[in-house]
């Protein structure tokens, strides 16, 4: 699998409100060697997409760090009681652009406040009545199958119809939702599409996994330093990155998982958890490294 993909890139990534992001960091890894080379830049969300659709090295294997779909096998739906619920994750990913068009940056506000589709989240002001499969205000929302194989593996996982607290991830998927849309064409999105014989493609990405195999426990997976950095690529065999300013734990999140893409991509199992069945790729996505 290796010798297909000749570069790999890590992308943090965030639903924050603005046109640029602190949030998002981008990472490269070469598959010839070499350290993780962070690309710094004061990222927007649709440069981003620009450099996924025009100016993506050949044969790149990118993960993004955000949920690709929403939960679906829990309920049989991603919107139970709707009418309008879309039968896979590319009709997912055009009804949020859709509903959310004319928003600037890529935001997805407009999706989470559309009448119909509101009572499915738990926002600042409210739970909504269908954040639970059977209705009930209750726990901590719905989990696709990916993130209860997360859960298995000791991670800490949040429902992406969870839109409350600094660690929630519902925002930053809906925005990515709509990225996944526009690249319809360009970039396929594994398991959503197969996996290509050649050529690049996406897969979601989850980055405490990666930090998890590079010998970090789940409550230390954000690395704030080269030097904790460094440590957790000379597990997964990278040669150490040099301080070359500032570092946050975005970058370290990019620059970790880029190494950890391209020193686990060859390997067949990685590409064929137990728990992905067709239904489940075609309507709920899967996390790149989940079992």
């Amino acid at each position: 699998m290796n010798r297909r993909f000749r570069h790999f890139i890590a992308i943090d990534w965030s639903g924050a409100k603005g046109a640029r992001q602190k949030g998002i960091a981008l990472a490269i890894a070469d598959a010839g060697g070499g350290p993780p080379v962070l690309v710094r830049h004061q990222w927007s969300r649709e440069d981003v997409l620009y450099v996924l659709r025009e100016r993506l090295p050949a044969d790149t294997l990118v993960g993004l760090d955000l949920g690709i779909a929403l939960p679906n096998a829990d309920c049989g739906a991603y919107f139970p009681g709707w009418t309008h619920s879309p039968p896979d994750g590319p009709s997912l990913w055009a009804l949020i652009d859709h509903i959310a068009g004319e928003e600037t940056n890529l935001g997805a506000n407009a999706f989470v406040a559309h009448p119909e589709l509101r009572p499915y989240f738990r926002d600042g002001a409210e739970t909504g009545s269908r954040f639970g499969c059977d209705g009930a205000n209750h726990g901590r929302g719905r989990f696709r199958v990916t993130e209860q194989a997360q859960a298995a593996m000791g991670c800490k996982p949040y429902s992406n119809f969870n839109l409350v607290g600094a660690a929630q991830v519902g925002k930053s998927s809906l925005t990515g939702m709509r990225m996944l849309h526009r690249l319809r064409g360009h970039l396929p999105v594994w398991p959503v599409d197969p996996l290509p014989q050649k050529g690049s493609v996406l897969v979601e990405i989850y980055t405490s996994l990666a930090a998890l195999e590079a010998g970090r426990s789940p409550s230390k997976a954000k690395m704030r330093s080269y030097h904790e950095l460094n440590e957790a690529l000379a597990v997964l065999g990278s040669p150490p990155v040099m301080d070359t300013g500032p570092v946050d734990d975005h970058a370290t999140d990019a620059l970790l998982t880029a190494a950890w893409l391209r020193s686990v991509a060859h390997e067949p199992h990685r590409w064929n958890p137990p728990m992905l069945t067709n239904d489940v790729a075609g309507t709920e996505g899967w996390t790149f490294g989940a079992f």
